[in-house]
């Protein structure tokens, strides 16, 4: 039974093109399987997390951050009565438009886009999702409803002008309300996204050898969580007592928001998704005492992980790599394969503008393995 306030696929704002409904799946299911058919999820699979994506087996990527992303977002959003489709696709879209090398690779093209208009990843994957992917004869990209695209653009909050000519377009097209919040279920993906990364980055930090157990039993909520385990299982063996303690870290996160959004939802009582758009800031949230833990932890993993010397070398090395490809293909758009030709020809009748922004979407698209193949193939290097 879904809450008042939660997003009903029923009273769905539609699609910006009118299609028949499904005999078997709502609106925001279908969001969803077209989101995990498009070309672009498959990529994610070849795209940084944090490790470039050659570097382990182990390592997660885009992909994989992204499914737990969406696991987390179907507990959550299950457990406050929200639509757990609208979530779900939410979450399976909120990375699509990373650029190869994650967030080095964005870094790394924002600067080469500021003279054409500015990149961010956000932006980017709800171009890919209104024009990019063309796989269906009436329309470009996959024709989402009004609702996941909200989510997409503003799951992190109320979108502050000037916008990127990505959101900009998408916005003229179809208005989103960029300034008032998302919806609850938008809300609770990005909050999902807190918890997965937080609780993989600290998995692959470990296995990696950027810090040990010890190092992270001095951290909050983490001490308290290995010296539960501990309690539990004496003498239990290393990786075993990583896991525990790890998932116990996973489990405060997410209970967290729960309790705060429990006490919150019933202590307002919205009666309509459009009084939580309405709202100051987001009804989904963690609490004032663990947010400030997170934010140790999170400053932890930016000075042990995020910028551990072999990391910062790796970052050297990539970026170069993008500063390379961008302005070659820029300089000379006929080296990008056949089929991109005809958008390249339209671009250049339009400007510079357009052409950079045509070739962003190339390499933005790119997988990890794919830039590293091409920055070989053009210039040589081994």
């Amino acid at each position: 039974m879904l809450q008042p306030y939660a997003c009903n696929p029923e009273a769905s704002r539609g699609r910006l093109h009118a299609e028949s409904y499904s005999t078997f799946r709502t609106p925001f299911q279908r969001d969803r399987d077209r989101i995990i058919h498009s070309s672009a999820f498959r990529r994610l699979k070849h795209k940084t997390q944090v490790f470039v994506e050659h570097e382990g087996d182990y390592y997660r990527t885009r992909l994989t951050h992204t499914i737990e992303v969406a696991q987390v977002a179907r507990t959550i959003a299950g457990a406050l009565g929200l639509n757990t489709d609208l979530a779900e696709a939410v979450a399976l879209a909120h990375d699509l438009g990373h650029p190869p090398f994650g967030h080095t690779g964005e870094d790394a093209l924002a600067l080469l886009m500021e003279p054409y208009g500015g990149f961010d990843h956000n932006a980017q994957a709800l171009r890919i999702v209104t024009r990019l992917e063309r796989h269906y004869a009436d329309f470009d990209g996959l024709n989402l409803t009004w609702e996941t695209l909200e989510g997409i653009a503003k799951h992190n909050g109320p979108v502050e002008q000037p916008w990127s000519y990505a959101l900009a377009e998408v916005n003229a097209a179809w208005n989103l309300e960029l300034t008032t919040n998302a919806s609850a279920e938008a809300q609770v993906a990005a909050v999902a996204d807190d918890c997965a990364y937080n609780h993989h980055d600290l998995h692959d930090g470990l296995r990696a050898g950027l810090f040990t157990e010890a190092d992270l039993c001095e951290l909050p909520v983490l001490g308290e969580c290995f010296a539960t385990v501990d309690k539990l299982y004496p003498g239990l063996d290393p990786m075993r007592r990583r896991h525990e303690a790890l998932r116990r870290v996973f489990g405060v996160m997410v209970e967290d928001v729960i309790a705060v959004a429990k006490n919150r939802l019933e202590s307002l009582r919205p009666r309509h998704v459009d009084e939580i758009r309405a709202m100051q800031g987001p009804i989904i949230r963690f609490s004032k005492p663990l947010y400030q833990n997170i934010k140790a932890i999170k400053g932890f993993l930016f000075t042990r992980m995020y910028r551990a010397p072999t990391v910062v070398v790796e970052r050297k090395r990539v970026t170069a790599m993008v500063n390379a490809l961008f302005p070659l293909f820029l300089e000379r758009p006929e080296l990008l394969p056949e089929d991109w030709q005809a958008d390249v020809a339209r671009a250049r009748l339009k400007g510079n503008s357009e052409l950079a922004r045509t070739v962003l979407d190339y390499v933005a698209g790119m997988t990890d393995r794919f830039a590293i193949q091409e920055y070989h193939r053009l210039f040589g290097a081994e």
